[in-house]
């Protein structure tokens, strides 16, 4: 009987699909967020709802990078999407706030696999001079994703219930395992070694404290309390997951990686430029909304033309990773991104909107030649045996990256406004609370509104020029790589 082969167009599909499916939960959750705390009363505990997924879904990474090495990537990703579809339905059933909140982390497990082992299945199935087309097609999920989510979540909430933005992923989810299940082939895998449990649990361990201590950092009143234990027992368990490494028949994150410059290097680029686009992605609307007095949907439009120059950018990324060594095609897209970051520290108050969309276009072209060359040659220099720890590790590296320059930022703005409303009894921190909304910000003195805005201006003026020395580093790191294209 002739073996049947993967169905390289329905798999790429149902990975798009699942990719979309996980990117617009965050954005479609936080339109809908209002009704939910207006229907459960959960005002106290609403910020968990959202760190609880990033939470569970960073933690489990690496260990499904590894898990889809040994065992294979098809288990696993349905496994993650089997994890996914009933963490959501749970969701939609949930009637009290910590129901919900049990049930995202459940959700976040699931979504964990989706991502590092779409982009794994990818480096199976492709090429590596069509790979990166590939990865920037599946990347652009998150730019559609951040564009259609409000618009979405909204007609939902109107039309149905908030319950619905969960219920909506189960037939979605269930016919995406149907495609995977039925159209991807692979070799079966098998492995006579122990699995590596305490590496897996001193792992988890490592990163629940350091993303935890990220997120207390962020907040607006810091609580030593909790910060200094979890930063500790980071440490600590960082420390004993070396450790248990070294020793492993089977590691969960192999160290050798590590010895490889590039490999590090590309991963701590990828790090430190997902930190700036997290700046760029959650301020400038901010920016559009708070400062230029626009409606919610046109703040959210200035970021649109990254998401699609970044597809653009990543099949340019495609040909120039056969030509050039990857150190080069860094640093020029890294120039791209000081420039860009240079020009955001710099426009005056005054700047109209028409001048951030051809900002947001040319960062585009820097953020998706950087995410998808670190991504591919992570991939290629790890070893075909080592591509799934490889593609989570660099996931994980960005999600590091992303949840410590949030932590960074939002303490650099907390500074600076309350420096600005300090030298002013007029006003207070609420104002500009109401500012960043057109609508409350109509409500607001209007002969108060000019200093507001130059408040929210020169503080949002700050997280970029912080973003400059994100950049700086980055290419700094990159010149140390001397690897040559072979």
């Amino acid at each position: 009987m002739e073996k049947r082969k993967t169905n390289v167009l329905l798999v790429t599909i149902a990975l798009f699909v699942a990719t979309f499916m996980t990117a617009i939960e965050g954005t479609i959750v936080s339109t809908a967020m209002p009704t939910i705390i207006s229907n459960l009363h959960g005002m106290r505990l609403m910020n968990w709802v959202f760190s609880i997924y990033l939470l569970t879904n960073a933690m489990m990474t690496p260990i499904y990078g590894k898990m889809a090495d040994r065992i294979g990537r098809k288990p696993i990703f349905i496994l993650g999407l089997v994890l996914f579809v009933i963490g959501s339905s749970l969701c939609g059933l949930s009637n009290h706030m910590e129901t919900l909140i049990i049930s995202r982390a459940i959700q976040g497990l699931g979504a964990g696999a989706i991502m590092p082992v779409s982009f794994t299945i990818i480096a199976d199935i492709y090429p590596i001079e069509k790979r990166a087309k590939v990865l920037g097609f599946n990347g652009s999920a998150w730019g559609i994703a951040s564009i259609i989510a409000p618009l979405l979540g909204g007609f939902i909430v109107d039309k149905l219930t908030w319950h619905w933005i969960f219920f909506i992923n189960v037939p979605i989810g269930l016919i995406t395992i149907g495609l995977i299940w039925y159209f991807l082939q692979e070799e079966k895998r098998t492995s006579d070694q122990p699995i590596d449990y305490w590496g897996i649990f001193w792992l988890m361990m490592a990163l629940l404290g350091l993303l935890y201590g990220f997120q207390l950092m962020g907040e607006t009143h810091l609580s030593w309390g909790l910060l200094v234990p979890a930063l500790v027992i980071a440490v600590v368990a960082f420390i004993l997951f070396v450790r248990v490494e070294k020793k492993a028949q089977d590691p969960i994150i192999s160290l050798s990686l590590f010895k490889n410059r590039t490999f590090v290097v590309q991963n701590a680029v990828a790090a430190l430029v997902s930190g700036f686009l997290i700046g760029f992605e959650v301020y400038m609307p901010m920016w559009m909304q708070g400062i230029l007095g626009l409606k919610a949907s046109m703040g959210g439009f200035v970021v649109t033309p990254s998401s699609i120059m970044w597809i653009f950018a990543s099949l340019w990324a495609g040909q120039l990773l056969v030509k050039h060594a990857p150190q080069r095609i860094l640093m020029g897209s890294l120039a791209i991104l000081l420039g860009g970051s240079i020009v955001l520290s710099l426009v005056p108050q005054t700047t109209p909107f028409w001048f951030f969309l051809m900002v947001a276009a040319c960062l585009g072209i820097g953020f998706g030649m950087i995410i998808t060359t670190t991504t591919v040659t992570s991939q290629s220099v790890a070893g075909s045996d080592k591509v799934g720890v490889a593609t989570s590790f660099n996931t994980l590296s960005r999600t590091l990256g992303q949840t410590l320059m949030v932590s960074v930022y939002g303490i650099i703005l907390n500074r600076q406004l309350a420096k600005g409303i300090s030298g002013d009894s007029r006003l207070n921190q609420n104002m500009l609370n109401e500012l960043i909304n057109p609508e409350t910000a109509a409500k607001l003195p209007q002969n108060l509104l000019p200093d507001l805005r130059h408040i929210l201006y020169n503080g949002l003026h700050y997280i970029y020029f912080a973003s400059i020395v994100l950049i700086l580093v980055a290419m700094w790191i990159n010149l140390s790589d001397r690897r040559q294209k072979q």
